[in-house]
This record gives structure tokens, sequence and C-alpha cells, in this order.
């Protein structure tokens, strides 16, 4: 079976922004995957505003979250595997799950940006 927790992510996702609340992610960056903004982490951790105001392109499936967010004027794309994610919670009243430390699998390699250079289908003769 598949875990639990990218499920788990993605309903308080929802849940916070049902109730009018911004989401936040606690992400542990020891993780080798994680890709944010090193100037703003603290003890190995990063707190992260995943509101739809404050990113662009938010995508979460079984195994990352991606966004694109400005810190300091410059836009930053933001890979974060499931596996790092320490908590998702509301900034209002720090409402929703925190997990612990567990055994998932590495994440696969982060999604890749389509090339724009877009070639022409072809066919093959095959005897």
């Amino acid at each position: 079976m598949t875990p639990q927790k990218p499920y788990l992510i993605r309903a308080i996702y929802e849940w916070l922004l049902d109730n009018q609340l911004t989401p936040y992610l606690l992400v542990n960056t020891t993780h080798s995957d994680v890709q944010v903004p090193l100037e703003f982490i603290n003890d190995n951790k990063i707190v992260l505003n995943i509101a739809p105001d404050a990113v662009n392109n938010f995508h979460a499936d079984n195994g990352w979250i991606s966004f694109s967010a400005r810190f300091s004027g410059k836009s930053m794309e933001l890979f974060i595997p499931i596996a790092a994610i320490q908590a998702i919670y509301g900034k209002e009243n720090n409402e929703g799950m925190f997990f612990t430390d567990d055994d998932i699998p590495p994440a696969p390699k982060p999604p890749t940006k389509p090339s724009s250079i877009k070639t022409k289908p072809s066919l093959k003769v095959v005897k």
C-alpha cells in the first residue's frame, strides 16, 4: 500500500484553506533532496507559507510538493520531498498535523520542466 502521509498533507492543506487559514509547512532541510532558499534555514528547518496567494504553480503528489515563491524579491522554484515534511498547520492557530520521522523510502527525483523545444513525431519501419 502507498504511504498515508502525502494524502494527509493534501487533505489538511484543503481543510486549512476551507477554514480561511494560512497553511504553513515545516520542512526538515537535512533531507538531501530538499531545494529551498538556504538563507532562510534555521536549525536545519524552514517554515514555508504555501497559501495560494503566496505561491505559484503549486503541485502536491505522493512524492513531492513543488511550487515557486518569492524570497527577498527573487523568484525561486522549491522542491520538497514528502519525507522531509514534518508538519502542515495553520499560521493563525497551529491546527494541523505534525509527523514523526518515519521510514518513508527516498522520493523520486524532482520533476523537471519540460523542454520548450518540441521534436516532431516520427515513424519507424519495423520488419
